[in-house]
């Protein structure tokens, strides 16, 4: 993926599935729509709210006072209403009539495997949006290993899906991760350029050189670091399976916690790699949304356990 964005790259959408209103003066969420919805009761207003279809610029909001400002965008959604969504193995960052975007739990499938069938967040995410209606469903548009923490996108409809997978290059501006990596990391900054292919026994192995597989790119910057680890931010050019943790293998640092590419490290009892940010442009809407979540505290804590413990 270049890091230059093809801004101005044609993407196609489906069919709005919302009322829009632009507001053009400051009032509260109420009386904006009992002006804009003529005949509507103050407690059929409240009904659309509790059940959670209303948007201003693109967020759900439950709030009748919540006060607009001129340019703010209302939307009243013509899917039914959904309860409050609850779980604590994932919680939902943004929800519109197309998409949702997660911040997922290390240890949680993003989707279900045939020797795995525990709870994913697919089917998390499936029973919620079914509570408006059973036909109701749910799209993985990319996938967080399952040990792997953070910012993920489901759509709710096929074309939705297929528009993100399809213009994932021009779609996707900034796609982040940070991570704790096993011993004390020489440069500063840098980046890892391999190909990356699967073995007959399907383990993906790195060449320097060009292998016949697939090309991935990683760039890195240091954030922290003491004798023993690297808090690292990791940046991606390209989305292979794998991928940072091959290249941080590559580096002779591996990722803490890998099981699969690392050297037995595992001082916090998980894989330290999280997606704390995600910026894309909708594509449906063609506006830049923008994703962070904070970095895991473990991964904080790590340095000043180490600190102290050398005190």
């Amino acid at each position: 993926m270049s890091r230059t964005k093809k801004e101005n790259h044609r993407i196609p959408h489906a069919s709005p599935k919302y009322t829009t209103f632009i507001v053009k003066q400051p009032t509260e969420l109420m009386t904006f729509l009992m002006e804009k919805m003529s005949g509507i009761s103050r407690n059929r207003v409240k009904a659309l709210l509790t059940h959670r279809t209303v948007l201003v610029d693109n967020k759900i909001t439950t709030l009748y006072n919540f006060l607009l400002q001129p340019g703010m965008k209302v939307q009243i959604t013509n899917e039914k209403g959904k309860k409050e969504f609850r779980s604590t193995l994932l919680k939902i960052v943004y929800e519109d009539a197309y998409l949702i975007v997660i911040d997922k739990r290390e240890g949680v499938l993003s989707i279900a495997t045939e020797r795995q069938k525990e709870r994913t967040a697919y089917s998390i995410l499936t029973e919620y949006v079914q509570r408006s209606a059973r036909q109701c469903r749910i799209f993985i548009v990319h996938r967080l290993d399952k040990d792997t923490s953070g910012l993920m996108v489901f759509a709710k409809d096929e074309k939705t899906k297929r528009t993100f997978q399809n213009n994932w290059e021009h779609i996707v501006t900034d796609r982040r991760y940070v991570a704790v990596l096993s011993g004390e990391l020489e440069k500063e900054r840098g980046t890892v350029t391999s190909w990356l292919k699967d073995n007959k026994v399907y383990v993906t192995y790195s060449s320097m050189s060009d292998n016949g597989g697939d090309k991935a790119i990683t760039h890195y910057k240091m954030i922290k670091k003491n004798q023993h680890y690297t808090l690292v931010e990791l940046e991606l050019e390209t989305g292979r399976k794998n991928q940072i943790r091959i290249h941080m293998q590559d580096l002779q640092h591996p990722v803490i916690g890998d099981t699969k590419y690392g050297n037995g490290d595992d001082p916090i009892g998980r894989l330290a790699l999280h997606a704390f940010r995600l910026c894309f442009y909708h594509p449906v809407t063609k506006e830049l949304l923008r994703f962070e979540t904070s970095y895991p505290a473990s991964f904080k804590q790590i340095f000043t356990r180490k600190e102290e413990k050398e005190l």
